[in-house]
């Protein structure tokens, strides 16, 4: 996938190499509850005639990690999900680095921790040709009101509810948008989808859940 500009960590979430599972062969569902454009952050207001330009909602360097306690661990019980969570930065090539073991999941350190201001991503594998289905595999299925949790390093959890879920094209993602540092909390769940193609190795979609934090 190539890297937008000015922004800071792409989801390259493809599997080089890699060969569908069986599951991939019946096309999952595209979409459940609210479009993805009215669950994200809005894009910054466009610049007045002769006004300067509006400003990117995200650095292309990313910021200091939070000194908040980090997740640890996310669960989806509907879903039979329940993986360990890694902190992850960026790769040299721009993109989000995600854990190589498709059983854990990669939060992205220089975004929010799930609960502050803004979204927190946390994204995996969904396959891959040794290890099987990924513990994300699931989210194709994630319906509205379904339970998130996520537990920090203090032991502390978090408690959400899915409001969206929504199959995108990777070169079509609003990667600003999915990566805010303001706004209301929001939890971002992201795995690959769609077709596999075998010509890239790797899926052309990525499967996008968005959750709210429940009081």
């Amino acid at each position: 996938m190539m890297r937008p500009a000015a922004v800071g960590a792409v989801l390259g979430l493809a599997i080089a190499l890699g060969a569908p599972a069986a599951w991939q062969l019946t096309r999952e569902p595209a979409a459940a509850g609210a479009p993805l454009a009215q669950v994200l952050p809005t894009q910054p207001p466009a610049a007045p005639p002769g006004g300067l330009p509006p400003v990117t909602t995200r650095d292309a360097a990313p910021t200091m990690p939070s000194e908040q306690p980090t997740p640890v661990t996310l669960a989806v019980p509907a879903l039979g999900i329940e993986a360990p969570v890694d902190s992850v930065g960026v790769r040299d090539d721009g993109q989000m680095a995600i854990p190589d073991d498709v059983d854990r999941v990669g939060w992205y350190r220089f975004g929010p921790v799930p609960g502050g201001e803004g979204s927190a991503v946390l994204a995996g594998h969904v396959d891959d040709r040794e290890q099987g289905l990924g513990e994300l595999a699931p989210l194709r299925e994630a319906e509205v009101d379904a339970e998130v949790l996520v537990t920090d390093a203090a032991g502390d959890p978090t408690r959400w509810r899915v409001v969206s879920r929504e199959q995108v094209d990777k070169q079509a993602l609003p990667v600003d948008r999915l990566f805010a540092r303001e706004g209301p909390p929001r939890l971002v769940l992201v795995t690959c989808g769609g077709e596999f193609l075998p010509e890239v190795g790797g899926y052309e979609s990525n499967v996008v859940v968005v959750a709210e934090p429940v009081p």
